[in-house]
């Protein structure tokens, strides 16, 4: 595993492409890439969503930002004596079968997503593919 991030990656790649760009307009063809230009790059990249956002189901997404409206904490939303049915199931049972119980590593894996989705504020919906991103509070 590499220690450089997605952000060092796509630096290295503007700096690449402008390299290239000024090359190519060296022949003739072609504008010189600007500073501005690649900061212009480098901003939208910065605010870009991740690749690789959580998925879940839509009662899911309906339950967090009930929560989250609520003002209530992570440990509040997970705790399961407060969970929805269709959110409990979701979280502690195999999908399409409520009296089959989620392994630990299953069980382990639904938090997770859910705590990812949580704490980024914004996920895909399994149902639908949109994607909901909160406000961010205030």
């Amino acid at each position: 595993m590499s220690n450089e991030t997605k952000r060092n990656v796509f630096e290295d790649l503007v700096e690449e492409l402008a390299n290239a760009y000024i090359a190519l307009d060296g022949e003739g063809i072609g504008e010189d890439l600007t500073n501005e230009d690649k900061q212009a790059y480098l901003k939208d990249y910065d605010i870009a969503l991740p690749d690789d956002l959580p998925v879940i189901p839509k009662e899911v997404s309906e339950y967090i930002q009930e929560r989250k409206a609520a003002h209530d904490s992570l440990a509040f939303a997970l705790t399961a004596r407060f969970i929805p049915n269709e959110v409990f199931e979701w979280m502690f049972t195999v999908t399409g079968d409520p009296d089959t119980e989620l392994s630990q590593i299953e069980y382990v894996k639904q938090q997770d997503t859910f705590a990812r989705a949580w704490v980024l504020g914004v996920w895909r919906v399994e149902e639908t593919g949109e994607i909901v991103k909160l406000e961010a509070e205030k």
